[in-house]
């Protein structure tokens, strides 16, 4: 029997439907685990940043190093919550952390998206983290395109500094893509979620998904 990976994460910018796939997941074998987001696991400091202005804390008031840390600790938590046996479900694993605050740093900070990897890169250290099945899912493997998609799909127009984030995040995330930080890359442009779906099925090592096991 294939080896049973300990987590598996769905990653990719907004509304490209991680949620949605992580949730088939968890219906279709019961030894999945969902484990949710970082903020779920480290509530305290989340609930102080959510509290005020949550968009100026996180672009303009809080430091690379704070947010880099925050995502850190949060993502450490969430996998020690994982069950012996079981496979964690993580929505966004820690190649999409490091993403998110590659990104965010960009934008504050006025960074390359080189010199932001190489800061984030540098508050992360050499700390060690569990092994993870990576599934990234992009709208489109164009920036402008895959942007385009998502932001369509949000249904109301993103503001402030939103959209030069989500533009800097969609680069970010092809710049790992071409540099294979992710186990495996989903083009989602024209296709169904079900053909979607059956990709993610395909990329995780789950022997009994298929084979009629009870959950």
């Amino acid at each position: 029997m294939a080896q049973v990976p300990d987590f598996v994460s769905l990653n990719g910018p907004d509304n490209v439907g991680k949620t949605t796939h992580l949730v088939r997941l968890a219906e279709r074998w019961g030894d999945f685990q969902p484990l949710g987001a970082v903020h779920e696991h480290d509530p305290e400091p989340w609930a102080r940043a959510v509290a005020g202005d949550y968009a100026r804390w996180w672009f303009e008031t809080s430091t690379t190093v704070e947010l880099t840390e925050m995502l850190l600790v949060g993502h450490a938590k969430r996998a020690a919550a994982r069950e012996d046996g079981r496979t964690g479900l993580l929505d966004r694993g820690l190649p999409m952390l490091l993403a998110v605050a590659t990104a965010t740093c960009v934008v504050k900070d006025g960074l390359t998206v080189g010199e932001a990897f190489k800061t984030v890169t540098g508050i992360t250290g050499s700390r060690a983290a569990a092994p993870e099945t990576s599934i990234l899912l992009l709208p489109s493997l164009d920036v402008e395109r895959s942007y385009a998609i998502t932001s369509v799909r949000e249904g109301r127009p993103w503001t402030g500094i939103y959209p030069a984030y989500q533009k800097t995040l969609h680069a970010v995330l092809l710049h790992q893509a071409d540099h294979g930080t992710y186990t495996t890359v989903v083009d989602c442009e024209g296709r169904s979620l079900d053909d979607i779906h059956t990709d993610v099925l395909g990329h995780v090592d789950r022997p009994r998904l298929t084979d009629g096991s009870p959950r």
